[in-house]
């Protein structure tokens, strides 16, 4: 029997609200609606997805408990510390309209965590590892050093965290992040044309990135050159809450199958765009159901 790819998962998973106005928002006034919370995080939601396409998966962090089917916690409980959270809200169509974060023990923690022996066993057990910039730059530093060559995937999570990445962007297998996060670290202006942004990224340090936007084309390169993938419009949109967590976690199980870059982005792109169709931050789909998303993405279009 062929053995699945196993990857390590070090970053964020923590509480996750999320409240949805029930009409048109009205800043600064009280906005009827509904609140959920569940268990979220960056790193978290795309382990999750990574793990539905066939990935086995492992979690370091530091939080809570986590009960979650087929992955292992390996995280640290700090019971003398608050959880860390992030709470959104979004209008009644879906989009997010502000979204606040509350991180404090993963800048006290992280970098301590992974001098664990524990972590060194599972990043040697581990096929590939998987993060995001939860963790501040010297953790990441550290990760990138104990992979040792093996293939590190990294989620950009915001603006102000993806320079974050600036020390191991080198050390990185793939980037992912959102256009505003992409002009962050790139050092650009708003307005760079997409060939810029890809541009400045490579100038960067980066080897390969994808970059999303919204509903537009979704941005990637390697060192086989630069492509977009055009999502197909979502039959509805729910909640676009881990839509760019779950094309991290569909594209990076897709690599690890051994699928070039291209090919992988559009199994991303099918599992955001069931991400945007759904009430829940990780879509729930079957091989069937995700089979029929992928079928509605195109084939990748060359940039020149």
């Amino acid at each position: 029997m062929v053995r699945s790819p196993r990857v390590l998962a070090v970053g964020g998973a923590h509480i996750d609200r999320r409240g949805q106005v029930s009409g048109a928002y009205v800043p600064a006034a009280s906005n009827p609606g509904t609140m959920r919370e569940d268990v979220g995080g960056g790193v978290f939601n795309a382990l999750r997805s990574t793990v539905r396409r066939g990935v086995s998966g492992s979690l370091l962090s530091v939080r809570g408990g986590i009960a979650e089917a087929g992955i292992a916690d390996l995280s640290a409980v700090f019971l003398d510390r608050t959880t860390p959270s992030y709470t959104a809200l979004i209008d009644r169509e879906g989009e997010l309209l502000v979204g606040f974060a509350d991180m404090a023990l993963y800048e006290l923690a992280f970098a301590k965590q992974i001098r664990r022996s524990r972590v060194r066993e599972e990043i040697a057990a581990a096929d590939a590892v998987l993060c995001d910039a939860n963790l501040p730059s010297a953790a990441l530093e550290r990760l990138v050093s104990l992979a040792a060559g093996k293939p590190v995937f990294a989620i950009a999570i915001s603006p102000a965290k993806v320079v974050r990445l600036t020390p191991v962007l080198g050390g990185l297998a793939v980037a992912f992040m959102n256009r505003r996060e992409a002009v962050a670290l790139a050092g650009l202006d708003d307005a760079a044309s997409q060939k810029t942004i890809l541009d400045g990224l490579r100038s960067a340090g980066l080897d390969s990135a994808v970059v999303t936007a919204g509903g537009g084309p979704v941005l990637g390169f390697d060192r086989g050159g630069s492509f977009a993938v055009v999502p197909p419009p979502p039959r509805k949109v729910v909640d676009v809450t881990g839509a760019g967590d779950a094309l991290a976690g569909a594209t990076v199980a897709a690599l690890l199958r051994g699928m070039p870059l291209r090919a992988a982005l559009r199994e991303g792109v099918a599992a955001a765009t069931l991400a945007i169709e759904s009430a829940g931050a990780v879509p729930d789909f079957t091989t069937a159901t995700f089979a029929q998303a992928l079928a509605l993405v195109p084939e990748e279009q060359k940039m020149t």
